[in-house]
């Protein structure tokens, strides 16, 4: 089970999730979010990481261009959409995107079926809401190209054994504070989430 620990803000943390076994960090260049880190700042912390970590960043309500050009910005390897679009937007984009689908109904697990996509449970506010979605819309269906977040902790990750996700995505609950990760936390999330 691949492995991303979101809101990174500082490079302590950062070298941390990967020594700890996390496959991708996520950096977030949303202003309205506590975990906000600008292009710089996430570039300075990207530039000292080993290769083959996934550097994501993810997005709320930019354009293509805005979001191609914070992407060479920042050193980031992929895009996370953290917004509603179309598969003809992502297509715009000339640098790897993961689409993001706030769930509201089994039904919208479907959207972008060809890709992986990340799936969140619907809130009004964007991102780290806690919220869990409920697992038996995923029951009986190829979850391979599905890498699950919202609300997820050390305590429950056990639940998600048999579904067959390709990952999971967690910000709040390996923190101490908001923006700062809880190096225990962290190290149990991903040791959990490796044993699946």
């Amino acid at each position: 089970m691949k492995v991303k620990i979101c809101g990174i803000t500082n490079v302590n943390d950062a070298m941390h999730a990967i020594d700890s076994g996390a496959d991708a960090l996520g950096f977030v260049f949303y202003e309205k979010s506590p975990r906000y880190i600008s292009p710089v700042e996430a570039k300075s912390i990207i530039d000292q990481l080993p290769p083959f970590v996934e550097k994501v960043g993810l997005f709320v309500n930019q354009s293509a261009k805005e979001i191609e050009q914070t992407a060479y910005a920042s050193h980031i390897t992929l895009a996370q959409i953290h917004f509603d679009v179309e598969e003809t937007f992502l297509d715009e984009i000339s640098f790897p995107t993961l689409p993001v689908i706030r769930a509201n109904k089994p039904e919208d697990i479907s959207r972008f079926a060809d890709r992986y996509r990340l799936v969140d449970a619907y809130c009004e506010a964007y991102g780290g809401s806690g919220k869990r979605l409920n697992l038996k819309w995923f029951t009986g269906r190829d979850n391979s190209r599905i890498i699950l977040a919202g609300g997820l902790s050390p305590e429950n990750l056990m639940e998600l054994k048999g579904y067959g996700f390709y990952g999971v995505d967690v910000s709040s609950a390996t923190e101490a504070r908001k923006g700062i990760k809880d190096s225990d936390k962290v190290e149990r999330f991903i040791t959990h989430a490796k044993s699946l």
